[in-house]
């Protein structure tokens, strides 16, 4: 009977490695599907089932692996997780812990998915989309409203020099030309006859804006001649028009806004009579 104990304690105690890898070929699985499932390489599977964990980076990683490798195979990883503990603590001697890896790209513990990937550079084309559309609509000029009419209904801006002008025989021929808005939101644009920009906005009820001396063939575009009130010199002048009416490049020198025709009267037929 003495000697059946002995040769019980002479058998050897199956390692944490060797119980792994009785435990993945039973359940029919490689160490390929094992690393699926786990997201740890292969070649720290190979390090534990050959029982060298010492080859793992600290006692965590050989903990933790093991821990997720016996979830895996279907054994107690709680009892797996002491019993690695034991086989460090038994060979602490021997310790000598491996400096992390490099990131390898065959590594799929390190390696982000695919889909997360394509997701975050989705991500990032769309946030810089958005930052170049705000930049362009913040800090371009703005770009020429669009005609508010139909084209047939836009007003002819050519003047003609009329001699027989009662204006032109009650105000000066020259004079400073002012623009005054006479409700809010009334969107211009003055430029030159070469097309330069002078000024162009939305002016608020009650603004004003003055027509440069030295501007070579000042002109206007506006859908709201309307709603503007306008001097030369400090004496009002008739308005292009009493009702909203696409007008582009009409002339407002001093010299063409006081040679402009009057206005025809609507209620005044122009057909001979029969």
């Amino acid at each position: 009977m003495a000697e059946q104990d002995m040769q019980d304690l002479e058998l050897p105690i199956e390692s944490v490695g060797a119980r792994l890898r009785r435990a993945r070929e039973a359940a029919g699985l490689s160490r390929a599907d094992v690393a699926a499932r786990t997201k740890i390489a292969e070649r720290h599977l190979i390090s534990i089932e050959e029982g060298r964990l010492h080859d793992l980076a600290s006692r965590t990683y050989a903990v933790g692996f093991s821990r997720s490798f016996a979830r895996a195979v279907g054994l107690d990883e709680a009892a797996i997780a002491e019993a690695v503990r034991a086989e460090l603590a038994a060979g602490d001697d021997h310790w000598e812990p491996t400096p992390p890896q490099t990131f390898e790209p065959g590594d799929p513990a390190r390696v982000p998915p695919s889909r997360f990937a394509w997701l975050m550079l989705a991500v990032a084309v769309i946030v810089i989309g958005l930052i170049f559309a705000f930049w362009r609509s913040f800090f371009d000029p703005a770009a020429p409203l669009p005609d508010l009419t139909e084209p047939q209904q836009e007003a002819s801006a050519q003047p003609v020099a009329n001699a027989e002008n009662p204006r032109a025989q009650t105000l000066p021929a020259g004079g400073t030309v002012t623009f005054t808005a006479t409700e809010p939101n009334v969107w211009v644009k003055f430029y030159d006859a070469a097309g330069t920009q002078l000024m162009q906005k939305q002016m608020a009820e009650g603004e004003s804006y003055t027509v440069p001396d030295d501007a070579e063939g000042p002109q206007l575009w506006t859908a709201r001649p309307d709603a503007l009130r306008i001097t030369i010199g400090g004496k009002a002048v008739p308005m292009l028009a009493d009702t909203p009416v696409t007008m582009k490049d009409v002339p407002v020198s001093a010299a063409a806004l006081l040679g402009r025709k009057p206005e025809p009267d609507p209620a005044v037929s122009t057909n001979p009579a029969p």
